[in-house]
């Protein structure tokens, strides 16, 4: 019986196999991501006071797709200054204009993020930074516009130095993006 079970499975063309199945475990690990990057068009911001309105009114600058962000969720963009004071030196002496004279602001670019939420904070040095972008989603090359004003109402009429034309204060201005 054995011989014949045997010879009518080599006739039919049936075949016994065997079978073994193992498992593993994949994972898909997401770390964050920010990347800050600078319009570098944009590397220095002027801040020009060149008539008696400016003066009075303080100065605007607005940089268009100023900032371009990558991040894998959440994050927030801080602004800060290099030191309290902006400084020039003309003919060895030093005087200073005060950061905090300078107000910095942000929106949304040409590829912004409709869900972002943006703040006006005074420049302030590296203890104090101050937000100026806050979204609760991530994106990929988003832009945002950085507006820089500097104080009206004059406060700066006797700020400049005859030894230097135009007096030019200056600080080092640094973004940071840390994820939420």
């Amino acid at each position: 019986m054995k011989k014949m079970l045997i010879a009518a499975i080599a006739v039919l063309g049936i075949t016994v196999t065997s079978q073994a199945q193992t498992t593993t475990t994949l994972n898909v690990k997401l770390h964050p991501i920010q990347t800050l990057v600078v319009n570098p068009a944009q590397n220095q911001v002027d801040l020009n006071y060149s008539s008696t309105e400016d003066y009075l009114n303080g100065v605007v600058s607005t940089q268009e797709d100023h900032l371009k962000i990558y991040s894998t969720g959440g994050f927030q963009v801080k602004v800060r200054s290099a030191s309290n004071n902006l400084e020039s030196s003309s003919n060895a002496v030093t005087s200073t204009l005060a950061a905090n004279t300078i107000q910095i602001s942000a929106s949304n670019g040409t590829e912004g993020i409709s869900e972002a939420e943006f703040f006006s904070t005074e420049l302030q040095d590296n203890v104090d930074e101050g937000l100026i972008i806050k979204s609760l989603v991530g994106g990929v090359n988003k832009t945002f516009n950085v507006e820089y004003k500097g104080a009206g109402a004059n406060q700066y009429v006797n700020l400049y130095n005859s030894a230097e034309t135009p007096t030019v204060y200056s600080t080092v201005v640094t973004y940071t993006i840390t994820a939420l």
